[in-house]
């Protein structure tokens, strides 16, 4: 992100948040991070920061303790480790340890429903490879207060254990020679000290060649000798050995230790950088939760859209206070982009630009801001401010010509993705001139269609707002009555300075202000008023205008939602028909052996002519009705003006989710053959014509804590378990059993009954041999008892 000037940090006082987020930290490097913080321009990488801090903030105000402790900065260590050979000390390994075991600590915290709860958090570590093994590696050697373990080893603890038995004999042997040499008066008040790691007796200088032994030190007086007895030199000596070989063998296992956590440097910088990262997001919640500060929405574009806005330092201040911080609302509805903001001197103008910007940065940085999470605010690409006294000396500037020089870089450098601030915009030189090419600077930054908000208290700047597309007045609201600022802002109605009022409240004399006001005379009151007036039916009739649209969008809606019930009710009379009719078509198909009876009694009375009629009667019937349920058919699913509201109409294509147009479970297309297409529904790969096909959403994905299920929502109410083929013959039931599994695996039904009869047996292999063609389909198939149909009914089980 481009920002001008250099200090707008400063200017705007996003430094001083910074140093609050600093302050939240629990780590050195989060702080280092925090100091590094640069808004970003990518919505999505703002989007993931934001989510991830407000998923912190719904820890926090759970109060469910995220594992963040206070961690180590082990770059050094990690670059002193890459030397082949090289020995972590005790400390290094420690800063390791803690590293490991709190990373650790957040893995388990997001076991169980954490992952489901938190998955913005849980994405961050989804993917970490970790080795619990390297903390009970290095825990092995060391404890929990950084000192090595006696029974690291078993050589370690062999070494100790000697080493302690010397140290009790040692400590036997001196006690014993302190007492006799103390009873022969040999030794001074301290009795005993340490010299050169040895210990040793204190013995008054006149008795040292009484003792013998290894004098080891003088007292700077000469008065006293430390003197190593000789009856415990052997033992010391046997001691010193043991130390020496137990810090041989620290050294090696120290060596080991390091050689096998070697290898795991790149993850070690990994680990070190999500701990970075969390005690970021942390702090981020912590500060935001201190500001009352939420999520807006978030645009791709430029926008100012905020409300229930407050500047965050000034609300923290005012909540430590106990006092009310007054909100502003800043939305720029249509075309308006640019706010020229007016009003009475400290009556809040600055801290309201000010805030505009600081909550930009810190929204791009990606911390919550203190507004409305239905605010709607934008991504830009470039802020630049014009705040303050910027006159230098070194650089031969008094304060307009830094001013002048700001509005040549914004002009410069100014697009579309540009927020612009100006405070007290044309200040500085002669009213009359600096209105004038504050106007033309204002007139050429709306051309290049910035954003932003600048602050004035030029006439001629509000009535160029007034006049001009795309930019729009503003003013803080002023108590007329007790003569002072509200800081309320209002949109859509320019200011007064209220320069009289406050003037007359401050002391000045009458006198004084009475010349005042008749040097100005009446002209610049009525320009003041005029304003207001014109800006007033401006915005009643924007609002009327907007009552009007919002209206008329109503209408539309209702229109298209009428039109809509209209077409799903003749689309559910005309399926009920369909429904109605081919249960029609299956009782014909039932009464049809009892039509059979009675012809082959007819033939059976030689009658044959009207067995004729009465074959060619039922088969007619029968034709009449079937046609009848296709054309239905046609009509319900096939026909676009009939078809159900909510169903997408495009060719479909491979990849596409789809379910057949009688309803039943989505499946994904595979492949296309010409008015065919394969289908995958679960793990059963069906071809299904691509005319009783129809455009489905994705199903949804259900997921547990310890594996994922796809699970479809279909809906199986168009599906009937039970179908009759009695009367029918053996190629048109064949026909009907397969559409009828077919539709059961699609709409996921596991019980299915068909109806056949006994007679000869055939309608029963036909349905037999048409189930043995789904042998990729585990089913259970059976006869009821007799008294449920037995053999004239065949039951089929889908696992």
């Amino acid at each position: 992100m481009q920002l001008e000037p250099s200090d707008l940090y400063e200017k705007l006082e996003f430094d001083k948040v910074l140093e609050l987020l600093e302050q939240e930290c629990v780590g050195d490097l989060g702080k280092e991070r925090v100091r590094e913080i640069k808004p970003d321009t990518s919505l999505e990488n703002i989007t993931d920061r934001l989510k991830e801090v407000k998923a912190f903030s719904l820890i926090l105000a759970k109060g469910d303790p995220f594992p963040i402790q206070a961690y180590h900065d082990i770059r050094e260590e990690l670059r002193m480790l890459e030397l082949e050979g090289y020995v972590l000390p005790v400390e290094g390994l420690q800063k390791i340890n803690l590293t490991l075991c709190t990373l650790r600590d957040i893995l388990k915290f997001f076991n169980g429903d954490r992952q489901e709860v938190y998955p913005e958090l849980y994405s961050i570590v989804q993917s970490i490879t970790f080795d619990g093994e390297l903390i009970l590696a290095i825990e092995k050697i060391i404890d929990e207060e950084g000192n090595i373990k006696p029974d690291a080893s078993e050589e370690l603890l062999r070494i100790h254990t000697r080493s302690q038995s010397k140290k009790r004999e040692l400590e036997k042997q001196f006690r014993f020679l302190i007492n006799q040499y103390r009873k022969n008066g040999w030794l001074t008040d301290n009795v005993e000290s340490f010299r050169n790691g040895r210990r040793v007796l204190s013995v008054p200088s006149e008795h040292k060649r009484r003792i013998r032994g290894i004098i080891h030190d003088e007292s700077t007086t000469g008065k006293t000798a430390f003197i190593e007895p000789e009856g415990v030199i052997e033992i010391n000596n046997d001691i010193f050995d043991l130390e020496t070989q137990y810090k041989r063998e620290i050294y090696r296992l120290l060596k080991e230790l390091s050689a096998t956590l070697r290898p795991y440097i790149p993850f070690f910088h990994v680990y070190q950088g999500l701990l970075i990262r969390f005690d970021l997001i942390q702090a981020k919640g912590r500060l935001g939760i201190k500001m009352k500060a939420d999520m807006p929405k978030i645009q791709g574009q430029p926008n100012l859209g905020l409300m229930i806005g407050y500047h965050p330092l000034l609300l923290l201040k005012n909540q430590a206070l106990g006092k009310k911080t007054v909100p502003f609302n800043l939305y720029l509805r249509g075309k308006n982009r640019l706010l020229v903001l007016s009003g009475p001197n400290a009556g809040g103008k600055s801290i309201t630009m000010k805030s505009v910007g600081l909550l930009q940065l810190m929204l791009q940085s990606g911390m919550l801001i203190p507004v409305d999470p239905e605010s709607e605010m934008g991504v830009f690409n470039k802020i630049f401010a014009d705040i303050g006294d910027q006159q230098s000396i070194e650089d031969d500037l008094s304060t307009y010509s830094s001013r002048l020089a700001n509005a040549r870089s914004f002009l410069e450098g100014a697009d579309e993705k540009t927020l612009i601030l100006i405070d007290e915009f044309g200040s500085g030189t002669d009213p009359k001139i600096g209105g004038a090419i504050a106007e033309a600077v204002l007139r050429e930054l709306n051309f290049k269609e910035v954003h932003g908000v600048i602050t004035t208290h030029y006439s001629n700047l509000k009535i160029f707002a007034f006049k001009t597309r795309g930019i729009v007045n503003g003013c803080m609201l002023f108590d007329n009555d007790n003569l002072s600022p509200t800081y309320e802002l209002k949109v859509g109605r320019p200011g007064s300075s209220y320069a009289f009022e406050i003037a007359q409240k401050s002391g000045l004399p009458n006198k004084v202000l009475k010349y005042a006001r008749h040097k100005i005379g009446k002209n610049e009151k009525a320009v003041d008023e005029l304003l207001v007036d014109l800006q007033r039916e401006k915005k009643e009739l924007e609002d009327q205008l907007d009552t009007l649209t919002n209206k008329q969008s109503s209408l539309e809606r209702l229109i298209r939602s009428y039109e809509a019930m209209s077409k799903d009710l003749d689309f559910r009379k005309k399926k009920l028909k369909l429904e109605s009719k081919e249960q029609e078509l299956q009782q014909v198909a039932h009464n049809n052996k009892e039509i059979q009876r009675v012809i082959r009694e007819i033939r059976e009375k030689q009658n044959l002519e009207q067995a004729k009629q009465l074959a060619a009667q039922a088969k007619e019937e029968r034709k009449e009705l079937a046609e009848e349920v296709h054309d239905l058919r046609e009509k319900i699913y096939y026909q676009p003006e009939v078809k159900p509201t909510n169903v997408e109409e495009r060719p479909i294509k491979v990849g596409d989710f789809v379910k057949l147009r009688t309803g039943g479970a989505t499946g994904k297309v595979e492949s296309l053959d010409k008015k065919k297409a394969v289908v995958w529904v679960g793990d059963l790969k069906m071809t299904i014509k691509l005319r009783d096909l129809q455009l489905a959403k994705e199903p949804l994905e259900i997921r547990s804590t310890k594996s994922v299920h796809t699970g479809q929502i279909s809906n199986t109410s168009g599906f009937q378990s039970k179908i009759d083929i009695r009367g029918m013959r053996m190629e048109e039931a064949m026909k009907m059993v397969e559409d009828f599994v077919d539709r059961a695996l699609i709409a996921n039904s596991s019980n299915l009954r068909i109806v056949h009869g006994k007679g000869n047996g055939v309608l029963r292999k036909v349905v037999r041999q048409k189930l043995r063609e789904y042998y990729n389909v585990e089913m259970n198939i059976r006869h009821p008892e007799a008294e449920l149909g037995g053999d004239g009914v065949t039951l089929i089980e889908i696992k």
